[in-house]
């Protein structure tokens, strides 16, 4: 009887000292969060990044702006990014290309004709029409698990409805993959320039998706695009390669699993952004879950980490590959294991991402990567953010040379290497 009591007391007592921790961490990471959460970070070892700036005498081959999550802009023609946007436009020209990285219509894509919410996401996508269609630069769009109804099980309806819309309000724009297929899909953007396109949704989407044939004829499966893939890096070893998918391969916010500590306290405001019922303890019990089961957008979600494991597999494999994605509503650069890896879905929205860890930069903030390819095989990367008001200019708020010359011709021969040991994705 004794030893059941002192176990129940000192049950009790480990309970309570853990709550009590719980609660100073996550008051520290509160007061920590406001002092902090809106700056940029920039890793120690690329501080100096202000004091880099490309040769001016190099000449400029192409540009590339990877705008994500762009699903909620204004449209009373006072939008901040599309503001950006033209900006960027406007001092590119004809040789540049416009990745719209999906969630291009929130909160479910395109809806039917007869929807309540139809024509405000007809207004939503049609503001991005209208800017892209007034300038040369090349088009391409891509979808997201919203623009699959969030990948509810009828999205694949809701993905060919936006798909069309596009393609009939702007037929010199790409959507890619076509059909609502994992890709890849390949476009020559310049000479020794390439992009490759994957509709990552697919790979985590409920209901009915279009799988196809492997290219020696035979039914598809889940891994079929990644052997493709392998194979197309493969082939292209001479050229520099950019990859745009959807979803992040390394991200410091909440799909990545990184919470506030308002998320802990107040879990509903996940639900709904002024359901402020403080729900201490309990309330941790939802970001502990998304950290390590994760819903389904999330990269713990079992279908997220499978497709995440293999893509990096592959990816690993060709030294110098930018991978770009949205998804996560902020700004991140991460340069991992010979390749750099972008989250840009601050497109329409903000949120909360973490500083520090794997990242190089981040930023809560709206705005977009450019990526600057030269003639000499230098590459370079800008965040790209608006003023604060529309009377204000645009901002750089970080630039950092991703290859030089000499590192590019080094890459194709490791690449080329690479390519003959044909490494497995199975």
């Amino acid at each position: 009887m004794l030893s059941s009591v002192t176990a129940s007391t000192l049950f009790l007592y480990a309970l309570g000292i853990f709550g009590l921790a719980l609660v100073i961490w996550l008051v520290l990471q509160f007061l920590k969060e406001r002092r902090f959460r809106r700056l940029a970070y920039v890793a120690p070892g690329v501080r100096h990044w202000a004091n880099e700036q490309p040769d001016p005498s190099t000449l400029l081959k192409h540009r590339v702006a990877m705008v994500g999550d762009l699903g909620a802009v204004s449209t009373d023609g006072r939008d901040p990014v599309l503001g950006l946007l033209k900006n960027w436009l406007q001092e590119s020209g004809a040789e540049a290309t416009v990745v719209v990285l999906g969630d291009n219509v929130y909160p479910v894509g395109l809806p039917a004709e007869q929807s309540p919410g139809r024509a405000t996401a007809e207004r939503r996508l049609q503001a991005q029409l209208d800017l892209l269609r007034a300038y040369p630069a090349r088009a391409i769009f891509l979808s997201g698990n919203h623009d699959w109804n969030k990948g509810r099980r009828n999205g694949y309806e809701f993905l060919l409805r936006q798909e069309a819309y596009v393609r009939e309000q702007l037929p010199t724009a790409h959507y890619l993959p076509p059909g609502g297929y994992p890709g890849p899909v390949s476009v020559q953007l310049a000479e020794g320039l390439l992009l490759v396109v994957l509709n990552t949704q697919w790979w985590v989407q409920n209901g009915p998706r279009p799988y196809g044939q492997a290219a020696d004829g035979t039914p598809a499966d889940a891994k079929t695009p990644f052997r493709e893939l392998h194979t197309l890096l493969a082939a292209n070893s001479h050229q520099q390669i950019l990859i745009a998918g959807h979803h992040p391969l390394y991200s410091n916010a909440v799909h990545g699993g990184k919470f506030t500590a308002k998320q802990h306290v107040f879990p509903l405001t996940a639900v709904h952004k002024k359901a402020y019922v403080p729900l201490p303890l309990l309330g941790s019990l939802f970001p502990v879950y998304r950290m390590l089961l994760g819903a389904a957008e999330d990269m713990a979600h079992p279908p997220y980490r499978q497709m995440r494991r293999c893509l990096l597999r592959v990816l690993r494999q060709f030294p110098g590959i930018i991978y770009a994605a949205g998804h996560d509503h902020n700004l991140q650069y991460f340069q991992r294991r010979g390749g750099h890896y972008l989250v840009s879905g601050a497109g329409s929205k903000t949120s909360f991402v973490q500083a520090g860890g794997r990242a190089t930069f981040v930023h809560e903030h709206k705005g977009f990567f450019s990526l600057d390819y030269y003639e000499n095989g230098e590459v370079w990367l800008r965040a790209l953010e608006p003023g604060t008001d529309l009377s204000q200019p645009p901002r750089e708020a970080f630039r950092w040379r991703l290859t030089s010359a000499r590192s590019a011709s080094r890459a194709q021969d490791g690449v080329a290497a690479a390519s003959a040991r044909a490494g497995s994705v199975d």
